[in-house]
């Protein structure tokens, strides 16, 4: 589990393409301080598992699925990338609760400055609304944001000075990738709403009025 609050930008130093599947080598330093061969790591918000390390990088498998979903299938050698290591029991949630996997791509229709502050809209697959709101939490390569306004199949968000020094974020552009994970509360709420045939204790709306919920 992630947090959101990106540690570091790393570069891809090298891709090494397989069949369906690829291995990452990126240069970082924050996220290797304590770092252990199986560790997970976020990169663009995409959980990868640490398979090699040294003091200055390490690598990870691409899976063909991880390939197929995710932006990652796009990255080349030089590519900055957003990097965090997993949350530890006892550290602060000081973003919101990520999962590291990846619901779609989202692509940037426009970016425009508004006083201190970056807006950017995307475009995202309708089937994925239900899960963004206004004022809502959403992890966009890795990064926790609020979700500024929302429609039918778009999001805008908000970059603050802070985020688009230290994260990548700040140098996209419209017509780029990145990789969207909703709040995964939301998905688990749908979920328990969801008619479940055969039980009687299926959560509805009716039974949250009925006992005082809503």
């Amino acid at each position: 589990m992630f947090t959101g609050i990106i540690e570091e930008i790393g570069t891809v130093r090298s891709v090494t393409p397989g069949r369906d599947a690829a291995t990452l080598e990126i240069s970082a330093s924050v996220v290797l301080e304590d770092v252990r061969l199986g560790d997970s790591i976020a990169v663009n918000g995409v959980c990868v598992t640490v398979t090699e390390f040294t003091p200055d990088a390490f690598k990870v498998d691409l899976m063909p699925e991880t390939l197929k979903a995710t932006s990652l299938a796009s990255v080349k050698n030089g590519t900055p990338v957003n990097l965090e290591r997993a949350l530890r029991a006892d550290g602060r949630l000081g973003g919101h609760i990520v999962s590291g996997h990846i619901d779609c791509t989202a692509k940037i229709r426009s970016k425009r400055s508004v006083g201190n502050a970056i807006y950017i809209e995307l475009s995202v697959p309708s089937e994925y609304s239900v899960y963004l709101v206004r004022k809502g939490s959403v992890a966009l390569d890795g990064t926790s944001l609020t979700v500024f306004d929302a429609g039918k199949d778009s999001i805008t968000v908000s970059l603050v000075p802070h985020t688009r020094a230290s994260t990548i974020l700040g140098t996209k552009m419209p017509g780029d990738l990145v990789n969207l994970e909703c709040d995964i509360l939301a998905k688990y709420a749908e979920r328990m709403l969801q008619p479940s045939a055969g039980r009687a204790d299926s959560l509805s709306l009716n039974t949250l009025k009925e006992n005082g919920f809503a």
